[in-house]
């Protein structure tokens, strides 16, 4: 992820740089507010931390600027005023967290993290597709609420098929998502598991809920697929 620092002090931004990319962030640093406020409404941003005072545009302007482009974008602001009203203000302007100068490393890494952890898209503990619902906590998948014994890979397989629902994948799109390993011509594997899966998932007289497209792949139906 990449983190903008918006700080005028060279020491700080040097040692904050250095301490998150040796975590593994990509780090850039604009040492006024103009530029920080051009560089932050950037997708490729997905974390500011900002200082107040800041030669011409000071963080409060930067922060609006912000929040009027970007209202999602993490921001976490620094300062070396401790006051109680500092920090409600910087809270009611917009800001995610507030740190007071000097502040620890861990302390700031520890609060970047959490406000990514807080903004982060929660992933789904459920998919359904149909009458098929697999349910990701509790590893159990069903169809038509009747459990269904699946192996590991069979699992893997199906939650592939159920996250692209009614959508044509191929050979090679299932290998990489389930496998994860390079496409060979050759290999049946895929074939072998689908098989599987419509022995487990199918109904007797009734068409095979994964469809065979010629010469693409194979799709999940759906209900809305499903002629």
């Amino acid at each position: 992820m990449k983190v903008l620092i918006v700080e005028d002090e060279p020491g700080i931004v040097r040692m904050v740089e250095e301490w998150l990319s040796a975590h593994d962030y990509e780090v850039s640093s604009a040492a006024d507010g103009e530029e920080g406020a051009k560089m932050a409404v950037e997708d490729s941003v997905g974390l500011l931390i900002l200082d107040i005072m800041l030669p011409g545009l000071d963080g409060w302007g930067v922060l609006g600027r912000v929040r009027s482009s970007r209202p999602d974008l993490p921001v976490l602001m620094l300062t070396a005023r401790d006051e109680l009203q500092y920090k409600v203000d910087a809270l009611g302007a917009g800001a995610d967290d507030y740190l007071t100068k000097p502040f620890a490393l861990e302390e700031l890494l520890a609060r970047v993290e959490a406000l990514i952890r807080r903004t982060k898209p929660q992933q789904p503990t459920r998919l359904e597709a149909g009458d098929l619902a697999l349910d990701l906590l509790s590893h159990r998948a069903q169809r038509d609420e009747k459990r269904l014994d699946l192996s590991s890979r069979e699992w893997a397989l199906l939650e592939f098929f159920m996250r692209h629902p009614g959508e044509t994948l191929s050979r090679e799109q299932i290998l990489s998502g389930v496998w994860e390993y390079d496409f060979d011509p050759g290999s049946n594997t895929v074939d072998v598991y689908v098989r599987y899966l419509r022995n487990k998932l199918d109904r007797p007289g009734e068409p095979s809920i994964i469809s065979t497209v010629r010469g693409a792949g194979y799709r999940l139906n759906t209900p809305d697929t499903t002629s």
